[in-house]
């Protein structure tokens, strides 16, 4: 096939995108279906107008050493700035300075460090932590694994897990100036250059294959011929497209790997009213609780007043019959317990306010993927090169931190490496 070989991806995320200028540059000729009308999928950029900053609707970290992504932002002439500041809790009366040391702690990194095959996170603490005394670890271990992860504790692998835990959580993280929206803007622009033509409101609704070229189509009914596909979609989708049977069964693995749901609610105020009740909130970056919004981070060091809530894992679904504005509603709420004001106070000061129920989009069906103990395995299925229709994307990614941005970038990277190695 050689140069002029055809390439469709399907997908305009930071995978499909990364593979996308990757194969343009060594002169594929690749076409990108996009089925909203922007590029980067779960990276929701907002507008500046509307938060002060260019705010993140969905990723907005950047998490521990991320090589591709750090490397990425420097190309494209962006900074990170790293996050600092104090974690604080809510305990139901009062707001206090995150402990984050668990008496129990040398017995669970003692516990995780004997483990040699996988169990879930569940079966692992009923197995080592089931008395009363470790309630609390118990605890702090299922609000990481639902909070952060977005995953399910009775599925999730207690081993893909290890290593976060054996560090405490504490790797860096850090945000891009300007946002993830920047970075989008700045590959967008790259694949453009490189002749890659993109094509918005084109939602794929099969890919066929015959005497050895490949059809997709977009529900609208247009028909695009090519080569090879990538299918970057978000896990929950793939069932949604009609593949030829050997990527269909292919596809069938994605089933052995965990897909999380979060909500995620941006409330932009007046004036920064947590930090005048207390100087010691000044520095505050994250607020841990148990009501119905229970994460909260500021934009500290940045003075933007800005408080964004995070509900990840299984439990989301308690919020699922709400929308966007009882959302919003939920997470003034949340606020007025943790602070002990009135909710009417809070609302009054608010100036704009985004919030998404990311199960609710109809592409994407959630946040981002965690692992089961047979995920390795599905992954290893997912990203054979055999046949003209390939898989990539966050879920697909090997290293340690998947689910995240840069596991996006890094899997459409290799996948289109493993193209050219042809």
């Amino acid at each position: 096939m050689g140069q002029l070989e055809h390439i469709v991806i399907v997908g305009a995320g930071a995978a499909g995108l990364m593979a996308a200028r990757e194969l343009a540059r060594a002169g594929r000729t690749v076409t990108i279906l996009e089925a909203r009308e922007r590029c980067g999928g779960r990276i929701d950029p907002l507008p500046a107008s509307e938060f002060g900053y260019p705010a993140d609707g969905g990723a907005e970290f950047v998490h521990g050493e991320a090589p591709v992504t750090r490397k990425l932002v420097r190309e494209a002439g962006l900074s990170l700035q790293k996050i600092e500041g104090t974690q604080w809790s809510f305990d139901g009366t009062g707001l206090s300075h995150e402990d984050r040391h668990d008496p129990h702690e040398a017995e669970l990194h003692a516990a995780l460090g004997a483990l040699k095959d996988d169990l879930t996170v569940a079966d692992f603490l009923r197995r080592h932590f089931a008395e009363p005394e470790y309630v609390q670890l118990r605890h702090s271990i299922e609000r990481m694994v639902e909070g952060y992860d977005a995953a399910d504790p009775e599925r999730a692998s207690t081993l893909a897990l290890r290593e976060e835990w054996m560090d405490g959580g504490h790797h860096t993280q850090a945000r891009i100036v300007g946002g993830y929206g920047a970075l989008i803007d700045f590959l967008a622009s790259a694949c453009r250059g490189l002749g890659v033509t993109f094509r918005f409101g084109c939602a794929v609704s099969a890919i066929e294959e015959t005497g050895g070229a490949l059809a997709v189509r977009c529900a609208g009914g247009d028909v695009y011929g090519c080569d090879r596909a990538i299918l970057t979609v978000p896990l929950p989708l793939l069932r949604e497209i009609a593949l030829p049977e050997p990527a269909r069964a292919k596809a069938a693995a994605a089933g052995d790997i965990g897909f999380g749901s979060v909500i995620k609610i941006l409330l932009r105020f007046a004036r920064p009213w947590w930090r005048e009740r207390s100087e010691d909130l000044a520095d505050m970056t994250f607020l841990l609780s148990d009501q119905s919004i229970p994460v909260w981070w500021t934009r500290h060091p940045d003075q933007h007043p800005v408080l964004t809530g995070w509900f990840g894992g299984p439990r989301t679904a308690e919020l699922a019959k709400l929308d966007r504005q009882g959302l919003i509603d939920a997470g003034v709420d949340s606020l007025a317990a943790i602070f002990g004001v009135s909710r009417d106070d809070i609302a009054r000061d608010l100036v704009a306010a985004a919030a998404t129920n990311w199960l609710h989009d109809p592409f994407a069906r959630g946040a981002y993927s965690w692992a089961t103990p047979r995920t390795r395995e599905a992954q290893a299925i997912l990203a054979r090169a055999d046949g003209p229709v390939l898989f990539s994307g966050e879920a697909l990614y090997r290293g340690r931190d998947m689910g995240t941005v840069e596991a996006a970038l890094a899997s459409g990277l290799a996948t289109a490496e493993m193209i050219l190695r042809g």
